[in-house]
């Protein structure tokens, strides 16, 4: 492999993990961990924190394939790896 596909690939891993990082902080820390100080905010009605058990880390995980999506696609282009390339 070349240095430069290396450092795309380098690059592409980082995304991923900071990605999964915010995935597992909302899913496991404010779905779980942290769901009775959350309860005591109310956000449409609901508990904090079983909304952010039932729907906000639904919203988050779309939200991140979003800036994943985005963020490729960046990277493509920087590498020259784009698909109108």
């Amino acid at each position: 492999m070349s240095s430069q596909s290396n450092q795309y690939w380098r690059a592409n891993v980082r995304l991923v993990l900071s990605l999964l990082a915010v995935w597992a902080f909302v899913s496991f820390g404010l779905s779980i961990i942290l769901v009775d100080e959350l309860n005591h905010i109310t956000f449409f009605g609901f508990k904090l924190g079983f909304w952010f058990a039932q729907q906000g880390s639904m919203y988050v995980f779309v939200l991140l394939i979003a800036v994943y999506v985005y963020q490729v696609n960046k990277l493509d282009k920087k590498y020259g790896l784009g698909e109108d390339e």
